[in-house]
């Protein structure tokens, strides 16, 4: 990186945009946040951006866009992702990972084994992000999911317990260190303990100083001493360090707290500042000069990258912004680039089928499923000329890990159970389609980001009530929530089989069914029928 960039590069630096990792504009998913070739390619050429966040597209297609994208750039890009549960979970062909809670439960077990997995987890994530070309793992999440309700961390986080996340997020991010990518602990000072999504609105932390040292800091500083590269902001309103501004712009938090108190040398990245939780309260022109101002390095995701470029240069000229708090940050971002070699031939891979979901590494992600997997003992459900597969879902217009090749719907299908989707808004049309049949429901919920709510609604819950009493239900199985399944045990019969899985990709199907279907190893999972 050249050290005569204008004091415009320098800027453009700090900022990083979301783009597609598909490679036509006419298969961009979400044209308000991602921008298109054309304009990426002038940003990237015009402001000398510092990189990119990307989202979707397969693993070939990610090793062919970030080659391309670094061509187009006049610096080398940090190229990023939200690869929480591995780089499965937003590019397919790669290894997908159960959410991190399912470490959880393998830890309230087996501690020593949960931090191998992590750690495992960390090194294979790491593997195979370089390998298509990203450089930048915006994981893990180090929040303490403490509060059951909360819509948008939920199985994201490493559990509930301070020690158990401290403990295994380290294991994460050693892992990650095998390889020359960054790793960034998130949502700081701890997204944990809200019922709202700050995606959506801006939600407040009222807890002391004193509980936030033992609980939502510690895996934090646990991160810091394991040399963490990044810490993320989270949009939040944490009372006892400020009362006037949230996390994100806050000087009190970012730069006395995190660097100051805690030692943070490392990068400051803002969470995504078109969320709701910060877009709603503050405009963008002053959006960016704020979180500079707070002592953040990287601007992710600003509404517009040239209003915020432009908005920091008025800041500087007018002396509302120190050159020096620019240079300081810029000096970070150069320094991290160097340390971790990224350059212009960084994504180019001729060996990607070599790195990418290999053997050894789906063995690691089926172990993670079994070994967090649940089951009512030796129930099964037994086979019926005719009857109804009840399948719900939260979002079927946004569902990668259902097809009609899935597990969940090829096996209960060779036993007679005849798939029927729903969206769990809509469950209440179950009523005018139900027969007299016998009937088995599979549930995917989890907390996910805009959805706005952490599992069942109202609705659904009363209707799920409805259902389990019905004398032809034949059996449950849940995919994601652990909070779900724990309000289904209040009202489901004992001799009803039930199974829970914290994945719900095919392979998490696939072992709630060969259990709960006692399927011996001469089922083809593929084909939906015995060898």
């Amino acid at each position: 990186m050249t050290s005569q960039l204008s004091l415009k590069e320098k800027i453009g630096q700090l900022i990083i945009v979301r783009t597609t990792g598909y490679i036509f504009d006419h298969q961009i998913r979400y044209p308000a946040w991602e921008a298109n070739n054309q304009q990426l390619q002038q940003w990237l050429s015009e402001l000398n951006l510092g990189g990119v966040i990307l989202l979707g597209g397969s693993c070939a297609e990610i090793s062919y866009r970030t080659q391309q994208l670094q061509e187009w750039a006049k610096t080398p890009l940090l190229i990023s992702a939200d690869i929480e549960e591995g780089v499965g979970q937003r590019f397919s062909g790669a290894s997908w990972f159960p959410p991190p809670m399912a470490l959880a439960e393998i830890a309230s077990r087996n501690i020593s084994l949960a931090e191998e997995y992590a750690y495992k987890m960390g090194e294979i994530t790491a593997q195979e992000a370089l390998a298509i070309g990203i450089n930048w793992i915006l994981a893990p999440v180090v929040d303490i999911n403490n509060n059951p309700n909360n819509p948008v961390i939920n199985v994201r986080a490493f559990g509930d317990n301070p020690e158990t996340v401290s403990k295994l997020t380290t294991a994460f991010i050693k892992g990650t260190q095998n390889y020359p990518v960054i790793n960034t602990a998130k949502l700081f000072p701890g997204h944990g303990d809200t019922s709202t999504d700050s995606h959506l609105e801006l939600p407040r932390i009222p807890h002391d100083k004193n509980r936030l040292q033992k609980i939502e800091l510690k895996p934090f500083q646990e991160a810091i001493k394991a040399k963490v590269d990044a810490i993320m902001t989270a949009h939040l309103l944490v009372e006892a360090f400020d009362k006037d501004n949230l996390a994100t712009l806050s000087h009190r938090i970012l730069t006395e707290q995190l660097r100051k108190t805690m030692g943070f040398e490392g990068l400051i990245v803002t969470d995504a500042l078109i969320m709701g939780g910060v877009a709603k309260r503050v405009p963008p022109e002053q959006i960016a000069v704020k979180a500079l101002q707070a002592g953040a390095d990287i601007l992710l995701m600003p509404e517009n990258p040239q209003v915020a470029i432009n908005s920091i240069l008025k800041a500087v000229e007018s002396g509302e912004l120190k050159q020096t708090r620019i240079d300081e940050s810029f000096n970070r971002v150069k320094q991290i680039k160097q340390l971790k070699n990224i350059n212009c031939q960084s994504s180019i891979n001729p060996n990607l089928r070599e790195q990418i979901n290999l053997r050894t590494s789906k063995a690691v992600v089926n172990e993670v499923l079994k070994q967090s997997s649940s089951f009512n003992g030796n129930l099964t459900i037994k086979k019926r000329d005719k009857g109804i597969n009840l399948m719900v879902i939260d979002d079927l217009l946004n569902c990668d890990f259902l097809d009609r090749q899935s597990p969940g719907v090829t096996i209960p299908a060779s036993f007679g159970y005849q798939v029927q989707l729903f969206e769990q808004r809509n469950l209440f049309l179950w009523e005018k389609w139900a027969k007299n049949e016998p009937l088995i429901l599979q549930l995917f919920v989890r907390g996910n980001p805009f959805k706005g709510i952490a599992g069942l609604t109202s609705t659904s819950q009363k209707i799920c009530q409805d259902l389990i009493k019905y004398d032809k239900f034949q059996g449950l199985m849940i995919y994601g929530s652990p909070y779900v399944m724990t309000w289904f045990k209040k009202y489901l019969p004992e001799h009803i089989p039930y199974g829970f899985s914290y994945g719900q990709m095919s392979e998490a199907q696939g072992i709630l069914c060969k259990q709960l279907f006692k399927l011996s190893t001469d089922f083809d999972m593929e084909r939906g029928n015995f060898l």
